[in-house]
């Protein structure tokens, strides 16, 4: 049973925004693709986890804290007989593991994941002694692509392959207790603990005279929308939606990039570009979110 579902962070949704609208300095893409291709990886891992038949309890994307020390589990896998918790990596290319360091070939040092495991796990047993449980604990890297090589790979470590991941998925199903109270207790105290979201990102500042203005379509992402007869229709790829949908998911847009600003009117008519009529802006705003203020000093929340 899933308790914890995964989402895509706050980090991800404006970086993958800026992308759209901005043109991101090689460092910002870098980081981009760091963040994409690690969401898509815990992903692909999920779609594994989903096909355990054992009695269990599943929680994604934790954001923990202990004596004032965060620390993050990709996944939570709580069962019977003890809590398996998985660091998913989705490296791909050539690595060699070398007297307790990784390096992507040829000489590219880079964070060893079996470090960052080792961390995740002493913070989390420490959290669980504090809540009054000590269960066994087993900690996994995953290497999730398929196009990843790890030469030299260490056999007394904690490391899972792809092509091991099935069997290993198998060995957790041969577990045939179930769950008690006490294990859904302790599910819903580490839920209620997650911090949510970091406070700290590695996202470059950005102002909104930087960022390209527009409704982007839907399907292909571009900016050939023009309005007609109510629809936003994009000239590339045919995709086709209601103004008012379109708007909305326009502002929802700008409040994650921007989410101490005002929604005015006027911000939100600079801002899609395409919708010439404030009026159709203004009827948009006032059915769908709470009117504070009136005349020019009216906005929306």
């Amino acid at each position: 049973m899933i308790l914890k579902l995964r989402t895509v962070t706050m980090e991800l949704k404006i970086v993958r925004l800026l992308n759209k609208r901005k043109k991101l300095t090689s460092k910002e893409k870098q980081h981009f693709i760091s963040l994409q291709k690690g969401y898509e990886g815990e992903v692909l891992f999920d779609t594994y986890i989903s096909q355990l038949k054992c009695d269990c309890f599943v929680l994604n994307d934790l954001l923990l804290e202990i004596n004032n020390t965060t620390f993050q589990i990709d996944s939570l896998l709580i069962t019977p007989q003890r809590i398996y918790l998985f660091e998913v990596k989705n490296y791909q290319g050539n690595y060699v593991y070398e007297s307790d360091k990784l390096f992507k070939r040829p000489h590219l040092e880079v964070v060893n994941p079996l470090h960052q495991l080792s961390r995740s796990e002493s913070l989390l047993r420490q959290l669980l002694l504090k809540l009054g449980t000590n269960p066994q604990i087993d900690a996994s890297v995953v290497f999730i692509n398929p196009a990843f090589t790890l030469y030299q790979a260490p056999l007394d470590k904690p490391i899972i392959f792809q092509t091991q991941i099935y069997h290993y998925m198998e060995k957790i199903n041969q577990g045939d207790s179930k769950l008690s109270a006490k294990h859904r207790k302790l599910a819903d105290q580490l839920v209620s603990l997650d911090q949510k979201e970091y406070k700290q990102t590695q996202i470059e500042p950005y102002d909104y005279t930087q960022l390209q203005k527009g409704i982007t379509c839907l399907s292909c992402f571009s900016f050939s929308v023009i309005v007609e007869k109510g629809k936003c229709i994009c000239k590339k790829c045919g995709f086709q939606e209601t103004v008012s949908r379109a708007v909305l998911r326009s502002v929802e847009e700008f409040h994650t990039l921007f989410p101490s600003e005002k929604l005015t009117t006027n911000v939100i008519h600079d801002w899609c570009q395409i919708v010439q009529l404030k009026q159709r802006i203004r009827r948009i705003l006032a059915s769908n979110y709470k009117i504070i203020g009136v005349n020019q000093w009216t906005y929306y929340t």
